[in-house]
Parts: structure tokens; sequence; C-alpha cells
């Protein structure tokens, strides 16, 4: 049975999952005890399907724009058949959709009637992340291990009861004791956005919910391609310069950057771009990818809701092996700064 389209409902459902993710930071705000998080709000919210489909986002720091979906469709599909009402999930991994090693994410699945419906995410920066120095950010390091407490998805919360050892061997390798309070907080953030989109489906249904967003993802798709389509088709080049690969004084890396316009559809290709250090001056896939999200959203009606028709028309080619993708096992902390802005949205 088809469920007919309510375009007022469309509406009020986009506004809402947008005021869940505000509530979620603002719970993080209020809750978290470090001053990148509280102060400098060096984190984003947001809620995604059942497999990891953006929902919404608010990105209370612009260079996290394209940092958490990534990972929740990685999480999704790793623990596919193992997700529990009550989970509580921790990542912060490069090398399997991480933008950088002190952003600790932490994911929490929203279950409706016994079945998987989406999940609420919060990411902040961390102020230790464990690796050879305080802080993690080592202009020595050479490999990550020299670099950070590596976190690949993990599940520290297991059907609503804590994994203390789990929890304890993490903690255990970071310095600071601010960082597990913040993390806490952050657990915090997801409780809040479960509980509200909880809410949203006991009162309006599985069905009605999924034939309604994916209506909302297909309008946002429609707006993305009609802001592309104003942009005359061709091919743009640029080039830039960074400075100094952590190593060789005086060492420069270049970027070279394709833009294809091809009537609504937009391609960003790096091909051709510096290979990647030695040192630490590298950017894994996510943190670029997060930069031209983030600088594309710059350029369109900022109206548009960020959900998974946003992206629909862009494609990004970053080929594995430059320094804006570095492969595995490669120091890459300072990359996430090199690639984006990081003041407040």
């Amino acid at each position: 049975m088809s469920v007919e389209i309510d375009p007022i409902l469309v509406a009020v459902l986009q506004k809402r999952l947008k005021a869940i993710t505000r509530e979620m930071g603002l719970t993080l705000l209020r809750t978290a005890r470090s001053p990148i998080l509280n102060e400098a709000r060096d984190f984003v919210t947001g809620l995604y399907d059942a497999k990891g489909r953006m929902l919404e986002q608010t990105e209370y720091i612009p260079v996290l724009a394209f940092a958490l979906q990534p990972v929740c469709a990685h999480i999704a599909q790793k623990f596919a058949g193992d997700i529990h009402p009550g989970d509580v999930f921790l990542h912060n991994d490069v090398f399997s959709g991480g933008n950088q090693n002190n952003d600790v994410a932490a994911f929490k699945p929203v279950f409706h009637e016994g079945k998987l419906v989406a999940w609420a995410a919060c990411k902040g920066h961390q102020a230790d992340i464990g690796g050879a120095v305080a802080g993690g950010y080592n202009p020595e390091a050479r490999e990550v291990w020299q670099e950070a407490l590596r976190i690949p998805a993990i599940k520290v919360v297991e059907a609503g009861k804590l994994r203390r050892d789990v929890w304890d061997l993490i903690f255990a390798n970071i310095r600071l004791p601010i960082v597990e309070e913040d993390i806490r907080a952050q657990i915090g953030g997801c409780t809040v956005g479960e509980r509200a989109v909880a809410a949203l489906f006991a009162r309006y249904g599985t069905k009605t919910i999924e034939t309604h967003v994916a209506h909302l993802f297909d309008a946002t798709e429609r707006k993305v391609r009609h802001e592309i389509g104003q942009i005359p088709n061709g091919t743009y080049r640029g080039r830039s310069t960074a400075f100094y690969d952590g190593i060789h004084d005086g060492s420069r890396m270049e970027i070279n950057l394709e833009v294809r316009v091809a009537d609504d559809e937009i391609c960003f290709d790096f091909t051709g771009s510096s290979p990647q250090t030695q040192g630490f001056v590298n950017a894994p896939y996510a943190a670029t990818a997060s930069a031209v999200i983030l600088t594309f959203l710059m350029l369109i009606d900022p109206d548009i809701p960020h959900n998974d028709g946003l992206t629909r028309p862009i494609r990004i080619i970053n080929p594995q092996g430059s320094f804006l993708n570095a492969a595995y096992p490669a120091a890459t902390t300072f990359g996430n700064s090199l690639t984006g802005p990081t003041s407040d949205a």
C-alpha cells in the first residue's frame, strides 16, 4: 500500500530533524567539559537512516561537514545483524572513514518496533588521543601509531550495558580524564537524538517517515541540481601550493583540482596532486572530501537541507596515495587543518 505524500509533513519532518541535531548540539555544549567543545564548538551532530544515509546535520565547525556519514555507513555494514537497542559505538580511525585521529565519534542506533530505523551521532575534537605526544599533534610522526590510539568501529555499550573492559582499555591509553567525560557528553547528545527520533517514528509510523524522507531526499537533490545548473558547463582548473611536508625545509606540495560541470552534475578531481609525504602533513580521504563539500555549501542556497540528496549530484575523485588521500599507515594529523577552514560556522 503506497503512502500519499503530504508536502506539509515533508517540510515539518525536515525542520524537526534539523531541530533535533541542534538540540543534540546544545546538550553537548552544556555538558562537555573541554573548552574545545563547549567554547570552540569543534564538533558536529547528525542523524542518519538505518543504512547510514544523512537525514540531517548541524556542523558546529565547517571542516566536519563530511566527517560522520561515511563512518555511519561503515558501522551499519560492519555490525549488520549485531546492532541492538542501547548499543553505543565509538570510532576515530582515519583509514575507515575518519577525518582526524583526535575527532572521536559516538554513534547510537535508533529502533522502532524492534527494527533499526536510524542513527544519532556526535563527533568532537578531543583534548588528547594517546600516541607519542600529548594533544595528538606530533610533527615527528612518520606513521599513524606515533600519532594516536586508533579506534576502529568498536562497541563500548552493548544493549544498554557498558563494556567496562573495552572502555577501560581505550581510556587507559589517553592521558587526560577530561576526554572520558567529554565522550560521555557526546553519548548523552546521541541519547537526546535517539529519543527525539524514536518519538517521530512513534507518532507517524515507519512507512510514513521513510516515504516522506525519500521524497525529501529527492527534493533536496533537485534543488542542488538546480544550483549546479546555474554554473556554465565546462572544465575549471585550479592549482595551489602547500608549503612544508613536515620533514624537509623548503618543500612544497601541489594541489591540482579540476572541476567539471555537466548540466546538473559536478565533479571535483584531484588527480595529479603531489604524492603523500613521510611527515604528518597528509590528509585522509574524509578530510579532503569534507573541505570540498563545505566549500560547495558556501556557494549554493544556504537553506538547502543537509541530507543524502545534497551529495547525489557531487562526485569526488581523489586517488589514493596523494597527500590529499594518504594510504595506510601514513601520518595524517595535520591534514585536517591543511585542507579546510576551522572557524565556527
